[in-house]
């Protein structure tokens, strides 16, 4: 496996294995309950080994990539739509996988990662970068499918803002958001002007008032001392 191809290996799952209680004995021999579905064909159930899918997802491409997934045999492509995590312990708990049709276009969501920040004027002059999505959803042939989105931000001066619109999308591919009739071109990047905190130039003047009684003895205690 390298991250530009994924291929995990499946079982089907019998009527027999599904079900929650069925879902937990698979869990306790290290199996994680699965679907594919999609493509004018009937939802598969099927059982992926825990470790070959933990192992996968450690690749951010995994989530963005056509996978392989061999059923007893069967090759289907597929990419991951949603994957259940164990809320306090985080390994995954049951995968869902929308098949792959050649010539049909698919909605992904791709990982987005801004480039430059060091290199920034904004970033220069204390400005602070703040980032507002981590991926986006973009409709596209499988064959055109990419990796991440890349989003230049070394030209940013204090101010300055990407929209959706402002990202270079590869050949064959568009932003589902911006094809809506409704869609917003957001913000999706802005650069701030340095935080700057106010000091109180009278927060060392305490009025004596406001001290404690047992704390002002003290202090008269240890001025006694001194004497």
């Amino acid at each position: 496996m390298s991250i530009n191809h994924f291929e995990l290996n499946a079982v089907d799952r019998s009527a027999e294995q599904q079900g929650k209680g069925a879902s937990r004995r698979l869990r306790k021999q290290n199996l994680v309950p699965a679907i594919i579905y999609g493509g004018n064909a009937e939802p598969t159930a099927i059982s992926i080994k825990l470790n070959e899918l933990v192992k996968s997802l450690e690749f951010e491409a995994f989530f963005s990539h056509i996978l392989t997934i061999n059923v007893d045999g069967e090759e289907h492509q597929a990419v991951i739509k949603d994957l259940q995590r164990h809320p306090a312990k985080g390994f995954p708990m049951h995968a869902d996988f929308q098949r792959v049709v050649k010539g049909q276009k698919i909605h992904m969501n791709v990982p987005v990662h801004f480039t430059g920040r060091e290199d920034a004027p904004g970033t220069a002059a204390a400005g602070v970068l703040s980032t507002l999505v981590s991926d986006i959803e973009v409709i596209c042939m499988p064959s055109q499918l990419p990796e991440y989105l890349e989003v230049d931000v070394s030209g940013m001066e204090i101010g300055d803002l990407f929209r959706l619109s402002d990202i270079k999308l590869p050949e064959g591919v568009v932003i589902h958001e911006l094809e809506l009739e409704d869609g917003h071109d957001r913000t999706i990047v802005n650069m701030q002007p340095p935080t700057v905190e106010e000091v109180d130039e009278d927060a060392d003047d305490v009025d004596a008032d406001e001290v404690p009684a047992t704390e002002q003895a003290d202090k008269a205690e240890e001025k006694k001392d001194d004497e």
